[in-house]
């Protein structure tokens, strides 16, 4: 059993902000780790992650949540506020991910639903190497802690890794005096099965429109870890034909690169050869249809009657 010293500490941390403010990448950077899938669409994490960072000192069990926001309907977004939501309720730290100092409705939506919260909350202002003009960094600081109590500000490039460590170091302080809650290789809670499932997600979120990715969702069928290789069958839903069309591509390019670039991110990520097979499926009216979602694995941490 590992013993940790008695200034030990750990503790839950929530990373909150509205859609493509840098969440992801702020906890892929923290990890050294690429659990969380990214990409330049808003709303690409649709489910609460763990990503556990352990170090000689703390153990920052980090959350990573869908982004809030307000303006998407039907069951999916509805199930992501949820999931966001729900992971204020026990955490010891917020992290509220600004992207700059630009300001949307989902940002004052989310300045709305923390101001609810008794936690400490750590303002992460990301993106600020972005800013020509820093002068305007701190007109912006004093008239957002006007409206919110932050125990920290924290101005930040999570893409670049600067003033990360700084970031680190202020919500260690507000954790529990407490041996880890996790084993110390334990990156994450989430399956390998779950893991390749995003990582092929990912790719279709990059490579496709704007539209078509809000249609999809990965589900692995097979997922066999043999000595030398893992072999992976996945089904990709959508809702509509001429979705799976837009995905297969021309004679089958386009799936066959989608199929190609995650093999390499699997690969790299369990360190061993993959063999992945891919088949694209219609499932209408899947993303507002409540007996899917679930089926599609989207009620991990909501119950029934929360929904």
């Amino acid at each position: 059993m590992t013993e940790y010293p008695e200034n030990y500490r750990s503790g839950y941390v929530a990373i909150i902000g509205r859609p493509n403010v840098g969440k992801s990448t702020l906890l892929n950077y923290i990890l050294g780790f690429h659990l969380s899938i990214t990409s330049k669409k808003p709303q690409t994490t649709r489910h609460r992650l763990l990503g556990i960072k352990t170090t000689e000192t703390a153990q920052a069990v980090y959350i990573d949540t869908p982004g809030l926001h307000q303006k998407y309907k039907g069951a999916i977004h509805t199930y992501m506020n949820k999931e966001a939501m729900s992971t204020l309720q026990d955490v010891d730290v917020i992290v509220f991910v600004v992207d700059g100092i630009k300001l949307t409705t989902e940002d004052e939506y989310a300045i709305e639903l923390l101001s609810r919260c008794e936690q400490p909350i750590i303002l992460a202002i990301n993106k600020v190497d972005k800013i020509k003009d820093k002068e305007i960094l701190l007109p912006f600081i004093e008239e957002l802690s006007q409206r919110l109590d932050f125990a920290h500000v924290v101005p930040l490039s999570a893409s670049k890794g600067s003033n990360v460590a700084e970031l680190e170091q202020k919500i260690e302080s507000h954790l529990n005096l407490s041996a880890a809650y996790f084993p110390e290789e334990q990156i994450t809670d989430k399956s390998d099965r779950f893991l390749a499932a995003e990582l092929i997600r990912e790719k279709l979120m990059r490579l496709l429109g704007q539209e078509v990715p809000y249609a999809i969702a990965v589900e692995v069928e097979a997922f066999e870890d043999e000595e030398k290789i893992i072999k992976i069958s996945a089904i990709i839903w959508v809702e509509r034909s001429n979705q799976k069309s837009i995905i297969i591509g021309n004679k089958g390019q386009q799936l066959k690169e989608v199929g190609k670039q995650a093999r390499i991110s699997m690969e790299r990520l369990y360190d061993k050869k993959v063999f992945l097979k891919l088949w694209v499926k219609v499932k209408e009216g899947w993303s507002d249809d409540q007996k899917a979602l679930k089926s599609l694995g989207y009620f991990d941490f909501i119950k029934n009657d929360e929904f």
